[in-house]
């Protein structure tokens, strides 16, 4: 069994950030939608189990399982969605969320913490034709230090095709950069938020609901006007810039 449950190996910070990010009032989620994920000792990690509610959650809402046989599967292709299902139980009606994953992506990319939410003011500008382009560069100078140059996944049916995108997706740029990105983009979907913090995936998912709240009001106001992708990347990378990344919690 690569899943079971372990309320006394699942941290309190997990749980915390659970519910923060499960609040209602954040319109991050709504129901059992979303995640959330911490890597542990000897390559296991903690994942929300299937049909629990983010703001609701408490240790006995997660299940712990081994990241390597999870990463094999991506690796190696040829699984289908019901050995998966059995790959994601953990006994009795306990199982990892069927978008575990994407969590396991992340994790395999070098990420120590991973949120995955479905905010309304995202979802609704990666659900239009011109989503991917929408999202090609960013706006505004916070938006280019906090979120970087995030990923793009067009819509994948959730389980093994959006796992195996998204692995490719994110396998694409680590080839690119060397390094993982901040945020990934799940056309039609939702967000997935790398970090090396409970606080850093926080704030990149925060940020990544004003882009896109900049974006509904710039469109509404006329034609947006990207930065130039050179001067964001130079903006980013600046050392006071670094700087200001971690006071803000990334």
């Amino acid at each position: 069994m690569t899943f079971a449950v372990r309320p006394h190996e699942v941290p309190d910070e997990l749980v915390a950030l659970t519910r923060r990010l499960g609040d209602p009032a954040a319109d991050l989620v709504v129901l059992a939608e979303g995640n959330t994920s911490v890597r542990l000792d000897d390559d296991r990690f903690a994942v929300k189990a299937s049909g629990s509610r983010m703001d609701l959650a408490g240790a006995g809402d997660f299940v712990v399982g081994d990241l390597p046989e999870l990463v094999d599967v991506l690796e190696r292709g040829g699984t289908d969605q019901d050995r998966l299902s059995r790959l994601l139980s953990a006994g009795g009606s306990a199982k990892a969320s069927i978008e575990t994953l994407v969590h396991v992506v992340a994790l395999a990319a070098g990420a120590t913490w991973v949120a995955h939410t479905h905010p309304t003011a995202v979802v609704g500008l990666l659900a239009v034709r011109e989503a991917e382009e929408l999202w090609s560069a960013p706006l505004f100078p916070d938006e280019a230090v906090v979120l970087g140059e995030p990923v793009w996944v067009p819509y994948a049916a959730p389980g093994i095709a959006l796992g195996t995108a998204a692995h490719t997706a994110v396998r694409d740029r680590l080839d690119r950069d060397g390094t993982a990105p901040r945020l990934v983009l799940l056309g039609n979907h939702g967000i997935v938020a790398l970090g090396a913090t409970a606080a850093e995936v926080e704030t990149i998912t925060t940020m990544a609901v004003k882009a896109a709240r900049v974006r509904s009001v710039a469109l509404g106001a006329g034609t947006m006007a990207p930065l130039d992708r050179v001067h964001a990347r130079e903006l980013a990378a600046r050392p006071d810039e670094a700087a200001r990344r971690t006071r803000l919690g990334a």
